[in-house]
């Protein structure tokens, strides 16, 4: 059977405040997703709900069209890996990856050793000296290792440096492609990540904005540059989300697929049509939401 992960309708209350907010999505078997959001959108809260650390307040979450909180035989099958405190933790790298082995039915020794290798891990420190990059690459190893069929990784490589970073999505596209599984992967770094993507998903204030592949978010959003005018008559009717303008030249970004015909008439007009960044989309997509705190 299928492994896809469905929200219907969740919500997720602390107090007074929804951190969650009437989310509905899919989480397709196989596919790689980059879940994004600002500080405060509710990321971490909707992927702790994924991996059944609480219950909707309002809402379902099924895997396999079955319940997922406290259903022993669903939560083996998904691994949550998000940056930890070892500091009170002294026993070794070693043994820690063994209790990990002991509880992950999927877990590949033989990878993991070979990941231990690649990112010169050392299996005789104690958790509490591990430096904070090592804390992340320890992190990294077992959500990778552990080969799970819905694999979360919740901005666990903000610790490592930037080569590091690449190494670990080098990882991630490579036992992907031998060991397909779902993988959502939280981040800030949009502009890193954004090849891994298959689809994105933005969280904005506790709801989902958008989910698409990435492929077509990008198709759809492109910016428009020249002469103030044409920028403004070519512009009429489109949905932007951005405006600079700089003496009489303008530059807007739309976010609407634009057909044959209209990037004609922008030549036409001597508009420059240009491609958009994922993390720029995101940035504009969300830019009322600057001054939210974490969930």
């Amino acid at each position: 059977m299928k492994k896809d992960v469905v929200l219907n309708h969740v919500t997720k209350t602390f107090g007074n405040v929804n951190a969650i907010e009437n989310v509905s999505l899919q989480f397709d078997e196989g596919k790689i997703y980059g879940l994004i959001g600002r500080n405060g959108a509710g990321k971490t809260t909707l992927l702790s709900l994924l991996a059944s650390f609480s219950e909707p307040s309002q809402g379902t979450i099924e895997m396999d069209g079955k319940p997922l909180f406290e259903n022993a035989d669903l939560m083996e099958q998904i691994t949550f890996v998000y940056e930890r405190d070892y500091q009170e933790n002294s026993e070794k790298v070693k043994e820690h990856l063994e209790a990990v082995e002991a509880y992950k039915p999927y877990y590949d020794k033989d990878y993991a050793m070979e990941l231990i290798k690649d990112f010169k891990l050392s299996l005789k420190t104690p958790l509490n000296q591990l430096s904070k990059g090592m804390k992340s690459v320890l992190n990294a190893i077992i959500g990778l290792a552990s080969r799970s069929p819905v694999t979360i990784f919740d901005e666990i490589y903000s610790g490592m440096d930037a080569p590091t970073r690449e190494l670990f999505y080098q990882k991630v596209i490579e036992d992907h492609a031998l060991h397909p599984r779902t993988m959502i992967l939280s981040t800030h770094l949009v502009s890193e990540m954004d090849y891994l993507f298959e689809e994105v998903v933005i969280l904005h204030k506790g709801k989902m904005l958008l989910k698409e592949p990435a492929d077509e978010l990008l198709d759809r959003g492109v910016s428009v540059t020249g002469a103030a005018e044409g920028v403004d008559r070519f512009i009429q009717g489109l949905k932007t989300i951005n405006t600079q303008t700089l003496g009489g030249t303008k530059s807007v970004m739309v976010i609407e697929q634009l057909t044959e015909e209209q990037r004609r008439n922008a030549r036409q007009e001597g508009l420059e049509i240009g491609p958009v960044s994922l993390q720029n989309l995101f940035i504009h997509l969300t830019k009322e939401g600057e001054h939210n705190e974490e969930n």
